[in-house]
């Protein structure tokens, strides 16, 4: 039987490079790895003209358009990209806001109101910190940069404020400017590098981000892996194929990244990162499968129930197909 020729269209992470590489190849498939370094260009290429087989995909679009029934992907439980967002709160310095409570009432921007990274924020603002997320004046648009309006008609259903700043500014200076009080998203403003005007609400977010760990089990993920509708159709197996390729793939980066007599990566203490990372994380920070990320899946999905993207939580197996592998 001839292999099935497959496109795979990811961020180019340490975890994807065996399969770039070939060094790891998914049984059955002849896979062709497309590097696409910005996650907004890659998900507007999957959504808007499928333009691959396998896709890097945003969790907040394919859980809201998959609960939907509006979306031809299946994904599975493989977490390409995961952060802490607790550092990506940013307020002006002469704002007044000093706790998470105080961004209550002010104009907070944000890139887009659906978006993953801004999903899981204003889950633990509410969650930890109790604030009253539709108190807030948001603005909506480009952070660094100016960007045109969203597209995807993604909006909650809860009474909220939502402006969009136009296609001639930025977040980044109106922040600098005063012009609104905070931002948050998956990007730091540039005027956090270039101004002491702009300040971290949480300068002790490591701390932070250790502690809701511990207490939560939950390292985010940002982004989840879809594959085409037509293709599992035609071939069932290529989900278990494609999960086991990734387990391996990841598995290769994390030996190549252990290695101790020289550092692989540009940074200084990577070793004492690593020992961590076994301490906290128990070796693995990276987790794939559906039962190793249940509590985090379940979480963010009751994040969009409560922030009115969804009326209630679809199941996690509905959007995650258990597979017949092992995660080993």
């Amino acid at each position: 039987m001839s292999r099935v020729a497959v496109t795979l269209a990811c961020g180019p992470y340490d975890r994807i490079e065996a399969l770039r590489q070939g060094l790891v190849q998914p049984e059955g498939i002849d896979l062709t790895v497309v590097p696409v370094q910005s996650p907004p260009e890659l998900f507007a290429r999957m959504i808007k003209r499928g333009s691959f087989d396998v896709s890097e995909m945003s969790m907040s679009l394919y859980t809201q358009l998959r609960a939907r029934g509006e979306f031809p992907f299946v994904a599975i439980p493989v977490f390409p990209s995961r952060l802490f967002r607790h550092g990506y709160v940013f307020v002006h310095r002469d704002a007044g806001i000093a706790t998470p409570a105080d961004l209550a009432g002010r104009r907070v921007g944000v890139q887009e109101y659906h978006q993953t990274a801004g999903v899981w924020i204003r889950g633990f603002l509410a969650d930890d910190y109790g604030v009253d997320l539709t108190s807030i004046d948001w603005k909506e648009g480009g952070v660094n940069a100016p960007r045109t309006p969203d597209v995807l008609d993604l909006r909650p259903s809860v009474d909220i404020d939502i402006e969009f700043i136009g296609p001639d500014r930025s977040l980044d200076e109106l922040l600098a400017d005063g012009r609104i009080d905070a931002y948050f998203g998956a990007r730091k403003p540039e005027s956090f590098r270039t101004t002491d005007r702009v300040v971290r609400l949480l300068p002790d977010h490591q701390r932070i981000e250790r502690e809701y760990f511990a207490r939560t089990g939950i390292f985010p993920m940002m982004h989840t892996v879809v594959v085409r509708e037509d293709l599992v159709e035609r071939h069932p197996w290529v989900l278990e194929s494609l999960f086991k390729a990734f387990v391996e793939a990841k598995r290769w980066a994390d030996t190549q990244m252990r290695f101790s007599g020289t550092h692989r990566y540009m940074l200084p203490w990577l070793q004492s990162h690593i020992e961590e990372i076994d301490e906290l994380f128990g070796g693995d920070a990276w987790p794939y499968g559906l039962e190793e990320n249940r509590t985090a899946i379940e979480t963010f999905l009751r994040h969009l129930v409560d922030q009115g993207f969804l009326p209630t939580a679809p199941p996690a197996e509905s959007l995650f197909t258990p597979l017949e592998t092992r995660n080993e």
